[in-house]
């Protein structure tokens, strides 16, 4: 089965980076992306960013355009995102997810698997 283990979450500082790591174990080529998503309390959860396991190809939500990077290691089976310039608005429980299925990147009820998530936390 397919199981997907985040880390690399924790408080920083308005400005601050963080790396978030998302390794999977247990997936086949047919799955076609991994994406991040992030969800605050009492929100709903929200795409952040996305790549596709096979090519590359990156997609990004508006918000963290030029300030956040995702980025894959195959041979160690993690996806990478290198937040930067974090904001307060960034903070949110951090979700991994992969795709299996074609179609949109954003709509988070297109994955099929999700990790536990980790938690960011960007104070002012």
């Amino acid at each position: 089965q397919v199981q997907l283990a985040e880390s690399g979450g924790d408080s920083v500082r308005s400005g601050g980076s963080l790396r978030l790591s998302c390794t999977a174990s247990g997936f086949s080529l047919n799955h076609y992306t991994i994406g991040w998503f992030r969800q605050a309390p009492g929100k709903e959860r929200d795409f952040v960013a996305g790549i596709s396991w096979s090519d590359g190809t990156t997609y990004y939500t508006d918000s963290v355009k030029g300030r956040f990077t995702i980025a894959r290691d195959n041979a160690k089976n993690t996806v990478y995102l290198q937040m930067n310039s974090l904001k307060p608005e960034d903070t949110a429980v951090y979700y991994c997810a992969l795709k299996a299925r074609s179609g949109a990147y954003y709509y988070s009820t297109l994955y099929d698997y999700w990790g536990q998530g980790t938690q960011v936390t960007v104070s002012s």
